[in-house]
């Protein structure tokens, strides 16, 4: 799907307001920057990042002419002692009949060794892609040929979480023209066998692209994507065996992609578009905050990384570093990854 104005003047973006406001939170904004300067592709999206065993962090999005075009591939950067290294193609969407599908959707994941996971979506749209997996045992430096999911889909956008228990859960979700629907793939064998639960929604509301968040008595929940005007809820009490209904919370969502995650000490943190919807699919992505949450009942904005009149700045991802630092990526106008990097006290 092609953005309209942004793509027609990108170097305008760089004119607007950028300047993040988070007076008075208690976060202090450490460094803001984009990831690369010169791109071998048109259009980017969908980035998702993961700290390398060596200290390294690995970002990756997929690329190309525009969204859905053949060409779209998954690509990736390293920062190394602070630099982001040039952008490297990971994996394009070739098929067994050599035949070439846009790729979608990155996910990067390292459980507690050396292997980095990268899940990706391959097909034409997101009604028809398909579940792959490529491999990376040198902290992102070289990758495996790619793998087919079978039985599985694999995290649609967001990170899994391995539970207090080591079980793992794929966020995850799938779209056809009459339904969203967000489910859970869980496995106990450390993704060598996977059950998948479906999480129940009220009718017609359409879900996709959980996170997830834990809690110290075991909770979790999964905040998700909605076209009903507001993130939705779901809670687990059993490690991810069953879930709650589907419930709204408080907090605007203008059926755009979101991230969030259980930070070392405790706090809940959220990073969402917070407005809703409008005419057009992309109204409502030219806001991006911060908000965050004791309980994952009661959220309070802190700081606003994007508040300007047009554009999008979408799909982030959120993660924390093991010296505490909280990484954050996401889509800027289409043209761009930005990186911003805090400290939550």
């Amino acid at each position: 799907m092609r953005f309209p104005w942004i793509f027609l003047f990108p170097f305008m973006a760089f004119f607007l307001n950028t300047g993040i406001n988070a007076q008075n939170t208690g976060l202090r904004v450490l460094s803001q920057e984009f990831i690369f300067s010169d791109a071998p592709f048109s259009q980017c999206h969908a980035s998702t990042l993961a700290e390398m065993n060596n200290g390294d962090i690995l970002a990756a999005w997929f690329g190309g002419s525009f969204e859905g075009a053949k060409d779209v591939c998954i690509w990736g950067s390293l920062q190394h002692d602070g630099k982001w290294l040039s952008p490297f193609r990971i994996v394009c969407g070739k098929t067994v009949e050599d035949s070439v599908t846009p790729c979608w959707n990155p996910v990067l994941f390292r459980a507690n060794d050396s292997t980095i996971f990268l899940y990706y979506k391959q097909g034409v749209s997101p009604r028809e892609w398909q579940g792959r997996m490529v491999l990376s045992h040198d902290n992102g430096k070289t990758w495996t040929g790619p793998v087919i999911l079978r039985g599985y889909a694999g995290p649609v956008k967001n990170k899994p979480l391995i539970t207090r228990k080591g079980t793992w859960l794929n966020p995850a979700s799938k779209e056809s023209a009459s339904r969203w629907q967000v489910f859970i793939e869980r496995s106990a064998d450390q993704g060598k066998t996977w059950n998948i639960i479906p999480i129940d929604t009220m009718d017609p509301a359409k879900v996709i692209q959980p996170c997830l968040l834990s809690y110290p008595n075991g909770k979790i929940q999964a905040l998700c994507r909605s076209n009903q005007n507001y993130i939705m809820e779901s809670w687990s009490i059993d490690d991810g065996i069953t879930w709650s209904n589907l419930q709204k919370t408080d907090l605007p969502n203008p059926n755009s992609g979101i991230d969030a995650i259980t930070l070392d000490s405790g706090l809940q943190l959220l990073v969402f578009n917070p407005q809703n919807s409008g005419k057009d699919w992309w109204d409502g992505r030219n806001k991006l905050s911060i908000a965050i949450s004791a309980d994952g009942q009661t959220w309070k904005e802190i700081c606003k990384l994007e508040d300007q009149d047009r554009g999008e700045f979408s799909y982030p991802a959120v993660i924390q570093t093991k010296d505490g630092t909280i990484h954050i990526t996401y889509t800027y106008n289409r043209t761009q990854i930005k990186h911003i990097t805090l400290e939550v006290k």
